[in-house]
């Protein structure tokens, strides 16, 4: 009897973990414009607030790597590339419509160590007035949804 509450105790967890991935997901969506608002029927973007969900799911697949299951971890990383894809889109028509570059995109974790010890093109502002704060400290809140 206990191994048939354990294996319900584990289905129930999986679909909560699911259902807080989605949650997450879905709220990124949101900030990305994707789903309207339910009051006023208009999709705002707010990209800092989408890339915050996004990193959080990104954080969760490295807190939980090797410790779930085929499902879990599909769902995981479906939700991360396709919400990467979309907020490199709507960035990119953001600084379109607005007519700047696109805002600084961030570099994935999954990326190979040599992508993210790349130098940086530095601008001449930063190249006369070096950053007391160390690069290594920095590229640990870097993340880069595009190429």
């Amino acid at each position: 009897m206990a191994e048939v509450q354990t294996s319900t105790e584990s289905g129930e967890m999986a679909q909560r973990f699911i259902e807080l991935v989605m949650m997450q997901a879905q709220n990124a969506a949101f900030a990305l414009g994707q789903i309207p608002h339910p009051e006023t029927g208009e999709a705002p973007v707010n990209l800092e607030l989408a890339r915050l969900f996004i990193d959080q799911l990104v954080v969760l697949r490295n807190k939980t790597r090797n410790n779930l299951s085929s499902d879990e971890q599909a769902v995981l990383n479906n939700a991360i590339s396709n919400l990467q894809m979309a907020f490199v889109e709507v960035s990119r028509g953001v600084a379109t419509s607005a007519g700047a570059e696109p805002p600084e995109e961030l570099e994935a974790e999954e990326e190979a160590p040599a992508a993210s010890a790349a130098p940086a093109v530095e601008t001449p502002a930063a190249a006369t007035a070096p950053e007391p704060v160390a690069e290594e400290s920095r590229k640990k809140f870097t993340k880069s949804y595009g190429s």
